[in-house]
């Protein structure tokens, strides 16, 4: 029961951390799934399940929130006349002028600040990647023993999990890469094998391919450690760089014609970090990696949250110029997934 009770709620932080680099700021929740998220987790902790008592303040606020309902009434029971009217002119906020004697005689308490979690060890400088002479399977068989016995890499990862170094043919015309293992990865050993590993390959085989014809990788190597036991976050931008050379190794042993970055964090693994850039405006242009035509596009767990047809299209003319750049037959009937009918 514990257990299914921790997947749920890591699956309720990964979607919740995705949402966040998707510059989603606030998401609606009612009382009774708030209620039901602090029985879960005082459940993990081994705490009584009880709603935490108001603050003297919280119910100060609640009582002068114009238009905020009484304890024990809906929102739907209050007068129409009591609720918030946007066209209606708002009433100036006047704070009271403070003299400088009485700033002086009662001083500003300092505001005290936490002090961040230590999430690993400082990482050493970006490892130096020589690949030795010999044929593709030679050479990626050799990146794979260095990768896996890297002792910066074995310091992070987590006891009985594994390192993840990518899968697929070295043959392969399209890379997808995507930022770091989960937690099914991490305990697999395999890129992409959770939920949005089963969409991605879903995707790979509406293309016409199977997963053994592409190559599918992380720029991450491990999943990135986490202060609280469960749940996901993207790596940071130090952890991403370390890890580059690899990929970077990667690639050029596949030599791939085409490379997806799957959902923001990759791309700005990839292509450098940039405030501005949002996958909104980017996806579907073309960029470029290394001198590989470079595709970015929403992550496959994207598509697990917003499953709408009008989602699916937009991931789908993205890859649909990824076959065409390669040249791969596009059908009439794969033009029309996802159209509106």
């Amino acid at each position: 029961m514990l257990g299914m009770v921790r997947a749920h709620l890591e699956q309720l932080q990964e979607t919740l951390s995705a949402l966040k680099r998707e510059g989603v700021t606030r998401v609606a929740v009612s009382e009774e799934n708030l209620a039901r998220l602090r029985s879960a987790v005082a459940r993990l902790q081994g705490k009584s399940a009880a709603a935490p008592e108001k603050s003297a303040e919280e119910i100060s606020v609640a009582k002068k929130t114009p238009g905020s309902p009484a304890p024990g009434r809906r929102a739907e029971e209050i007068s129409p006349d009591a609720r918030p009217n946007p066209e209606r002119p708002r009433e100036p906020v006047v704070f009271p002028k403070i003299s400088p004697q009485e700033k002086a005689a009662s001083p500003a308490k300092p505001v005290p600040v936490k002090a961040p979690v230590a999430i690993g060890k400082p990482l050493p400088p970006s490892p130096e990647v020589v690949l030795p002479e010999g044929d593709k399977k030679t050479r990626m068989a050799w990146l794979r023993e260095r990768v896996l016995g890297d002792p910066t890499c074995l310091e992070h990862v987590k006891p009985g999990k594994k390192l993840v170094f990518g899968t697929g043919t070295e043959d392969a015309e399209i890379f997808f890469c995507g930022e770091a293992p989960g937690a099914e990865e991490e305990t697999e050993g395999e890129p992409f094998v959770g939920p949005a590993g089963e969409l991605l390959t879903k995707i790979i085989a509406a293309m016409g391919l199977s997963r053994e014809q592409v190559y599918i990788g992380n720029i991450m190597k491990w999943r990135p450690e986490m202060p609280t036991p469960i749940g996901n976050r993207p790596p940071t931008a130090e952890e991403m760089a370390f890890c580059l050379p690899f990929l970077r190794a990667q690639l050029e042993i596949v030599r791939p014609k085409v490379i997806v970055a799957l959902g923001a964090t990759a791309i700005e693994g990839l292509l450098g970090p940039d405030p501005g850039r949002r996958i909104g405006k980017i996806h579907g242009q073309w960029h470029a990696f290394n001198g590989i035509p470079l595709m970015p596009t929403y992550h496959p767990s994207y598509l697990s949250r917003n499953g709408t047809n009008r989602s699916k299209r937009v991931v789908w003319e993205d890859l649909l110029r990824v076959m065409e750049k390669i040249g791969l037959p596009v059908s009439e009937r794969q033009r029309g997934f996802f159209l509106a009918k």
